[in-house]
């Protein structure tokens, strides 16, 4: 069985020979990893990240990915994306993240070019080769995009352990899929629904800081109808529910409903009534 150190030895034997890089680094402790990778392997100057900036990306989120790349002394771009302008995208079925990543990579590949780096790589690990439901995937592979955790068979575990190996302040950040994933699939997206459910995620993570209930995950998912679900750390759900008037923070909605199950990283894809269709 091959250790944490065979598997990080192939990482760089992935990117060693590259000239040059072009890192999709969405801010999020995967394709971090990926990143320092690269810096590791090639220098700083052989790579570039590039965040892409849209109304499905969180503020919050665009701030760290700027300080963690500067961090590490790379070039760091923030090419705009318009996902929206893409009518699956927009219509929210089971492949909307297909749609998401296709117009990712379709900005990144020329602005790759541009900079005369030949690959463009992402933070696909290889626990989400099995996951099972990852239709962005297969659209950013069609592309061109190939993901280095994936090859050197580096898990979410290994990801983390190399971000703490490395010291990294990504290693223990929680997951923070983009906005879109927080809408129920049929619900259309759109750039106010996203700005809804954002300001509805940042009230009530204040809102429960102030209240000395901080949590790690959170999430406001519209399920339709002017209903917010709310999902956190499943040891919160008690406190939370005794204690309704938090749930004000959760603005723009006429309904909140809090989860039982707590949060559940891809609750959505439950409701999938066909799943195995968008894989």
């Amino acid at each position: 069985m091959s250790t944490l150190d065979d598997r990080l030895a192939a990482l760089e034997a992935e990117l060693r020979p590259l000239p040059g890089v072009l890192v999709a680094f969405s801010g999020g402790v995967d394709s971090g990893v990926v990143l320092a990778a690269a810096v590791r392997a090639l220098g700083p100057g052989r790579v570039v990240a590039a965040t892409a900036v849209s109304p499905s990306l969180p503020a919050s989120e665009r701030a760290g990915a700027v300080g963690f790349a500067a961090s590490l002394g790379v070039r760091h771009e923030l090419p705009r994306t318009d996902e929206l302008a893409r009518e699956g995208y927009r219509a929210n079925a089971g492949d909307r993240c297909a749609f998401c990543k296709a117009e990712l990579v379709d900005v990144l590949g020329p602005l790759a070019a541009r900079l005369g780096i030949a690959d463009v790589v992402t933070g696909t690990n290889a626990d989400d080769l099995t996951a099972g439901f990852r239709p962005g995937i297969r659209a950013a592979a069609e592309r061109g995009a190939w993901a280095p955790l994936a090859r050197a068979g580096m898990t979410k575990d290994d990801v983390r352990a190399a971000a703490r190996r490395w010291e990294l302040p990504l290693a223990d950040k929680p997951a923070a899929a983009c906005l879109a994933s927080r809408i129920a699939y049929g619900v259309p997206v759109s750039a106010e629904g996203l700005a809804r459910v954002e300001a509805a995620e940042a009230g009530l993570r204040a809102a429960l800081g102030d209240a000395g209930l901080p949590v790690r995950n959170l999430r406001v998912r519209d399920l339709g109808s002017d209903t917010a679900g709310v999902e956190v750390d499943a040891a919160l759900v008690a406190d939370l529910v005794a204690r309704p008037e938090l749930l004000d923070a959760v603005a723009g909605f006429a309904a909140v409903e809090v989860d039982p199950r707590g949060f559940r990283s891809g609750a959505m894809n439950e409701l999938l009534p066909d799943p195995v269709r968008y894989r």
